[in-house]
């Protein structure tokens, strides 16, 4: 039908121009039906246009959906090996940002593959009987054109696999940036990070302009294809001997315009569209290709229990990488009995967690086998929090049961901690947890995998981030009581439990070296023994930090302070009203090129003169050709030219228009691209670099995945499509405005239709323009949960597969695309309605006017009213769509909004100094640190965690700092650091850091954090991201942690790769690699912020060795988790409610019985005995 109804305008076009031409009296009839025919055919093909795009859009939409519920079903099932070495957050983002997007839109142009031949056809026939073989010259141009297209979409096809490849690689990196910028900023690692985004950006922009290159090629021909045509046949016609007249002249031209709009627009869309989708298809089927886990532990897990065993492993080999020489585990084998306690201890990297993961089958077996009778529930070593309130994180999707749940909260010593949130079990926590404690986070980890129930436990030492109390309760209540009857298998570094367990396996190089009871281990005087006589039934003081600018709980601050420290939603801000026209000027701005701005303008307009200019000419051609005929009598007529210029003149200029046409297109589209792919490049490093300067209380609000799809989704937005809609919008006003000066020039009487019509058309646009305005915005807000739930399910995919939740986060995942596809169905209806009613409306303006000739007698001349019905004709074609693109202008430009929202975020103050300001380069010389009443806030508006703490450090003094969970330990560290918001005066060497730039100081500050960070690339650059130190440095730093032999034997030695997160190695060695790059950098300030938390007490040993050896001569402030690593320390910190309550020596502080005297009497008596000896002989020092 829409063929039908394009094809027969311009037949029923000629007879109208027939008519005008002659006598129209003996065609009066003949002419108000062509007329009726041509305003009816035009509503026809927008009823038929508008609602087959509706169709594909819709369906387009069903893709998505389906599409990324598969990928997302996919991740659930990815082997490790794969998350570990090709799969990251970045990725998946522009999968479903990028990849999914050009899959949705690929049908919409897609028939025009097949319609335009079939016109191509059509049109030859016609043309051929009008003006004969000038009209084969004119559609051999068009013809010639094709395979050109073909050949441009073939060389575009790899350009656009490899640009989407590059885009990963930077939301790669992206994603470790915006996970780790808290350790970024203490490392002062914002230079390094911004060149390898800014490298991944510059090598992802220039695919993109080679890219733009050929797009900019295409367009030229696109629009100069049509006029070039004509102008071919109209030449071809004339050198032919014959003479043109405005019916043939216009019937080609209207057949021509509409194979411009099939054939150029259409069918070189559709190629575009089947190349971008084959690309997306081609990726999407080589993730799906990707490894998964192989879960045959489904096939036992509901086998019943015997008598014999709940758990067996036979001769088991595994390794976590294919290609790996090694296996991680190395013929293990194991028998556990039903309702047994088993501990797994050993040394970092000996193999512990990786035994779980093999029962998990998360490690792939390369021999032997695992039998697992029992449902299995897994506790994970680093928790695993996602974006909601406490009690879904602890459901996890179970049946609520309060008498169960309360029982499990009460044996998870989380009842106080729930009662102080200010909305209890239904507060809000942030993504990993943010907004949480260590220790909460464990719990409400261990909270969820008990609720379960299973029959086999699996504990990947839980109890390292709670102190000794909440510790010796959840191994009373939790782990011997709740689950007494259930299997229990716990790795862990708290040795004083190891009476307690049935068998003790003892871990080393991936082998199991000795397994028996306490006894019996004892009996063989295995080495941990040590450390065993040493501890008491109550462990050492732990208390771990809140990892991320955590907001400081402390039971002693009052439960309205709680409103300032954990919030109650996260939700992303909904921008209100419409866009202001200096976001549009922002974008162009950005180029920072206003000399190239205003060239760009002033070709935009020239062009379009010259090109008004040749239409207008080639009417007035054929306006004296017409006149030039006289009347010889005997119905014989006689040609003789009555032109101001001669034929070839007219020739001659005709052609020189044409040429100055295709040079003024070529350098418009090449100033104007060029314009926009600076704007691009300099907006996303406007953003990035303001993601780096921005405070962590930015962070603590804003969820990765949010932030990710700015740098994803947005910035795709601009960099592909923002520029093609802003060209559109130009061009298309631009013809319009010559079209309706062309029609008041011609008739002036036309003015007043054509002012009524651009009303109206005004007044629709600010109607759907004020509705697409708020639902794009809204479908970008109901994204980003999709993306948050994304990034968290990546995180902790191994306690998702171990809970069997996949189901109940598919069903999340439903629930986030239900809300986000209605907002796209609701734009995407709006937009055709839309689009129907501007085309209806130009068609009664075009019946308008023909109605208006046709009646009113000597309007105009035949030429000028085929040039006015043919003009408007094609413009009805683009001039929907150009209102349309200006709506889409307005939700494109919500990503220029949001991009330019996070390039102005509120900014760490001073992060660079000026040449004149910056201290000394062996500044400090000493390590002298002073606090002066200094008040400490995460939340500008809420409440002091630090209050009024002043001390002084002398140089090369030890400092350790104890207190209970969210007494400040960690807000001191904030506070010298000014991660936070500092109130008070802190001095270095007698300069206050609030006078010099953060970058100068915190560089002359070494941190090992407690949960140690590690970025994709080579261990050098780890180690040495500056490129300062030799390599003689960096192996002499490895080996004095221990760890040359381990990177020695790695083939690429300093230049492994390190996965994404570190993920290839452990967590004891990731925090020793920490230690070797403070040991290269070797700053006079020294910070452990509980860096042995989550460490076996060797390692725990080493690092303390390392440290009293290596930095002796540094400035060293302890966070301990372990009181017996700072009892001999030169003084004790001790810190309660954000307050210093007590500091001397540890030897004075037990003789004064306060505070620190009580934690010591907390650990037990023979801890207690051991810890006063070791204070004893280092005061007597």
């Amino acid at each position: 039908m829409e063929l039908f109804s394009r094809m027969y305008q311009p037949l029923l076009l000629a007879t109208l121009l027939r008519y005008f031409a002659i006598d129209k009296k003996e065609w009066s009839d003949e002419v108000y039906y062509s007329a009726g025919g041509i305003i009816l055919l035009s509503i026809m093909d927008a009823f038929i246009t508008h609602y087959c795009v509706h169709c594909s859009f819709h369906i387009g939409l069903k893709i998505k959906v389906a599409c990324t519920a598969l990928i997302y079903q996919k991740i659930l099932k990815l082997s490790n090996s794969v998350l570990d070495s090709e799969t990251s957050v970045g990725q998946m983002v522009n999968f479903l940002s990028s990849d999914i997007t050009r899959l949705e839109a690929s049908l919409v142009d897609l028939h025009y593959i097949w319609i335009a031949p079939l016109q191509i056809i059509w049109i030859t026939y016609i043309t051929f009987f009008e003006i004969g073989w000038a009209a084969l010259i004119g559609i051999t141009v068009f013809l010639l054109f094709m395979p050109f297209q073909a050949f441009l979409a073939k060389i575009i096809a790899p350009l656009t696999l490899k640009s989407a490849e590059k885009t990963d690689n930077r939301l790669r990196l992206m994603n470790q940036v915006i996970t780790g910028l808290q350790v970024i900023k203490m490392y002062v690692w914002e230079i390094p990070f911004s060149n390898l985004v800014e490298k991944a950006r510059k090598r992802e922009m220039n695919v993109i302009k080679k890219y733009s290159i050929l797009r900019q090629l295409a367009l030229t021909l696109d629009c100069c294809i049509p006029r070039l045509s004509i102008f071919v046949a109209v030449l071809s016609y004339v050198l032919f001997g014959n003479y043109i007249n405005a019916e043939k002249v216009y019937l080609v031209t209207a057949y021509y315009n509409v194979l411009r709009n099939s054939l150029i627009f259409g069918f070189s869309m559709g190629l575009h569209q089947l190349v971008q989708a084959l690309v997306c298809i081609r990726r999407l089927q080589n993730f799906m290709l990707h490894d998964e886990i192989t879960k045959t532990r489904q096939n036992l897990i509901y086998q019943t229990v015997t008598d014999s065993y709940a758990l067996s492993m036979t001769n088991v080999n595994a390794k976590w990488h294919g290609d790996g020489k090694e296996d991680t585990l190395r013929n293990v084998s194991l028998t556990v009995p039903p309702g047994s306690f088993i501990a797994i201890v050993g040394q970092v990297g000996s193999g512990k967690s990786s035994l779980l993961q093999a029962i998990l089958q998360e490690l792939p077996l390369t021999s032997g086998s695992i039998e697992c009778c029992g449902r299995i529930n897994y506790v994970s070593q680093q928790p695993w929090i996602f974006a909601s309130s406490v009690k879904q994180n602890v459901l996890f999707g179970q049946t609520m049961d309060k008498s169960r749940y309360d029982e499990v909260i009460r044996v998870c010593q989380m009842e106080s901690d729930i009662n102080s949130f200010p909305h209890g079990d239904r507060t809000i926590v942030g993504e990993r947890g943010m907004n949480l404690s260590g220790g909460q986070r464990a719990r409400i980890n261990l909270a969820r995998a008990i609720y379960k129930d299973a029959d086999i436990y699996l504990l990947d030492d839980p109890l390292s981030a709670v102190d000794s109390h909440v510790s010796r309760r959840l191994v009373d209540k939790c782990i011997f009581g709740y689950l007494k009857e259930k299997t229990r298998i716990l790795v862990t570094h708290q040795l004083q439990y190891l009476q307690l367990a049935d068998q003790i396996i003892v871990m080393n190089n991936g082998s199991i070296e000795q397994k028996g009871t306490f006894d019996q281990l004892q009996a063989l005087g295995h080495d941990f023994m040590k450390l065993v006589k040493a501890a008491d039934t109550k462990d050492k003081e732990i208390e771990r930090r809140q990892s991320e600018m955590q907001r400081q709980i402390s039971i002693k601050i009052e439960t309205k302070d709680h409103g300032d420290i954990l919030p109650t939603d996260t939700q992303e801000t909904l921008a209100k009203g419409r866009i202001s026209r200096k976001t549009l000027f922002a974008y162009f701005k950005a180029s920072k090129s206003p000399i190239m701005i205003t060239l760009m303008m002033l070709i935009f307009l020239a062009n379009q003169v010259v090109s008004g200019g040749s239409d207008y000419f080639v009417a007035f051609w054929v306006n004296v050709e017409s006149s030039s005929w006289h009347e010889m009598g005997n119905s014989t007529w006689d040609f003789q030219w009555e032109g101001p210029l001669s034929r070839d003149s007219m020739l001659y200029i005709y052609t020189a228009m044409i040429a100055a046409i295709i040079l003024l297109w070529q350098f418009q589209t090449i100033v104007y691209f060029n314009v926009c792919m600076w704007s691009s490049i300099n907006l996303h490093s406007a953003m990035f670099r303001s993601i780096l300067r921005a405070t962590m209380y930015f962070y603590s609000n804003n969820p990765a995945g949010r932030i990710l799809n700015r740098f994803a989704r947005d910035i795709n937005i601009v960099d592909l499509l923002l520029s093609m809609c802003v060209f559109d919008i130009i061009v298309i006003g631009l013809i319009t405005l010559t079209v309706i000066l062309m029609v008041i020039a011609v008739t002036p009487w036309l003015a007043i239709p054509t002012i009524i019509c651009v009303c109206i058309f005004i007044y629709l646009r600010m109607i759907y323009i004020s509705t697409s305005r708020s639902i794009k915005r809204l479908e970008g807000t109901t994204r980003s949960p999709i993306f948050d739930l994304l990034g968290a399910s990546l995180q902790g995919l191994t306690t998702i597969r171990a809970s069997n939740a996949e189901e109940i986060l598919m069903s999340d995942l439903c629930v986030h695309q239900d809300v986000h596809t209605s907002a796209c169905f609701l734009f995407l209806s709006t937009s055709r309605a839309f689009g129907f009613y501007i085309d209806v409306i130009c068609q009664l303006y075009i019946g308008a006017i023909i109605i208006a000739f046709t009646v009113v007698d000597g309007l105009a001349v035949v030429s000028n009213i085929g040039l006015l019905i043919t003009q408007t004709m094609a413009l009805t074609n683009m001039l929907q769509w150009g209102i349309r693109q200006t709506a889409e202008l307005e939700s494109q430009l919500t990503s220029i909004e949001r991009i330019l929202e996070y390039s102005h975020l509120e900014e760490e103050p001073m992060i660079d100094s000026k040449p004149d300001a910056k201290p000394p380069d062996d500044w400090p010389t000493k390590g002298l640190v002073k606090f002066k009443n200094v008040n400490l806030k995460y939340n500008p508006r809420g409440a002091c965690i630090l209050r009024d703490v002043s001390f002084i450090v002398m140089p090369k003094e030890k400092i350790g700092i104890v207190g209970r969970t969210g007494a400040g330990k960690s807000s001191v560290i904030n506070a010298l650091f000014r991660l936070a918001y500092v109130e008070g005066e802190i001095l270095i060497d007698d300069v206050s850091t609030g006078a010099i730039a953060l970058h100068d100081f915190r560089s002359k500050i070494s941190i090992i954090p407690q949960e140690p960070f590690l970025f994709t690339g080579s261990l050098r650059q780890n180690l040495d991201p500056f490129d300062q130190y030799s390599d003689a440095i960096l192996w002499q730093a490895l080996q004095d942690v221990e760890l040359k032999e381990t990177i020695s034997e790695m083939a690429a030695g300093l230049n492994t790769k390190v996965s994404d997160e570190g993920s290839n190695f452990s967590v004891g060695q990731k925090q020793l690699l920490c230690l070797a790059r403070a040991i290269v950098k070797n700053n006079r300030i020294m910070i452990l912020d509980e860096a042995t938390a989550n460490i076996d007490p060797y390692t725990d040993s080493l690092i303390q060795k390392t440290v009293r050896t290596k930095f002796i001569n540094c400035t060293v402030f302890t966070i301990a988790h372990r009181l017996n690593t700072i009892m001999d320390s030169d003084r004790i910190f001790v810190m309660d409610a954000g307050h210093l309550v007590e500091l001397g020596h540890p030897y004075i502080l037990l003789q004064q019985k306060g505070y620190f005297y009580n934690m010591v009497q907390q650990t037990g008596a023979a801890m207690t005995e051991n810890l006063i000896d070791i204070a004893t002989k280092v005061s007597s020092n």
